[in-house]
């Protein structure tokens, strides 16, 4: 009841003073905050884009359903890619990206807004010994240079790397950290963190990189030069695998009321708790 109350009070100031994007990575130009109350807010709200994001946007979006029962705000797990594109053709209100825009993309009218950190983590399946790894020896096993688990004091056994397809953000920011675009020798690529995680599960020798919101105890998770992915460690910078969680919009464009409300929250201190209990690290 606390939360709710804080939620309530949170969107009445967000909607009474139009509140701003803030702890983004650029201002967004975005306009359109309702006219009216905010219990007159009705509609939809489509948001799609990065499987990474879906755990965080799911929280924030049954939350804001909770106080506004005449909006619905739905989300389409189809990839950080996909999420860009629909912001840009006009098909989501709102695009998902874990990752930061690229050039080219943002000469295109996008514009990126950071709403949450997530550190990437990497892991490995629940029998491997393995338990720390150094970013060099990430990159030597992701790249094909390590081949055997014994060579970084695991069991001897063939390294298998499971990884995302690409496109993929969480794929994106693992290889442009660690700092091996292009070169990973993948035996599988899977469309979702779901599936990475299933897959790593599956098999004894797989490792792969997911999202640190979506971690669960199907799978291990190694230390990257002694330190763990937590929020500490990804909000004060230790941590080095991590990447942005992105609300995409159209340079210009007008939300409606109901998804500038949406996207207001997504930036509020009202929504940081929410974040939080989805394994992201809020802006505010």
């Amino acid at each position: 009841m606390k939360m709710k109350r804080f939620f309530a009070m949170a969107m009445a100031c967000v909607m009474a003073a139009g509140l701003v994007a803030c702890g983004g990575t650029e201002a967004n130009s975005t306009s359109g905050a309702a006219s009216g109350t905010t219990t007159s807010l009705k509609g939809g709200v489509a948001t799609g884009g990065s499987t990474s994001v879906e755990k965080v946007i799911g929280g924030l979006g049954e939350a804001f359903m909770e106080e506004y029962s005449g909006v619905d705000v739905t989300y389409d797990p189809t990839g950080s890619g996909a999420g860009i594109t629909g912001a840009a053709d006009g098909t989501l209100d709102i695009g998902l990206s874990s990752r930061a825009l690229k050039e080219e993309e943002l000469a295109k009218g996008l514009v990126s807004t950071t709403f949450a950190l997530d550190g990437i983590a990497v892991v490995v399946n629940s029998s491997n010994t393995v338990s720390d790894l150094s970013m060099e020896q990430v990159a030597k096993l992701a790249t094909g240079e390590i081949t055997n688990w014994s060579e970084v004091g695991g069991p001897d056994a063939p390294v298998v790397l499971v990884g995302r397809e690409a496109g993929s953000g969480t794929r994106d920011g693992f290889e442009s950290i660690v700092g091996v675009a292009d070169t990973c020798k993948y035996e599988q690529e899977l469309t979702s963190t779901g599936a990475v995680m299933a897959a790593v599960k599956a098999n004894p020798n797989a490792f792969g990189y997911i999202s640190l919101a979506s971690v669960d105890d199907s799978v291990k998770v190694v230390t990257i030069d002694g330190i763990a992915p937590s929020e500490e460690t990804v909000k004060d910078g230790s941590y080095k695998i991590q990447r942005p969680f992105v609300l995409v919009t159209k340079e210009g464009e007008e939300l409606s009321a109901q998804a500038k409300a949406f996207y207001d929250f997504a930036l509020s201190e009202a929504a940081a708790e929410l974040i939080k209990n989805a394994g992201a690290v809020p802006m505010v």
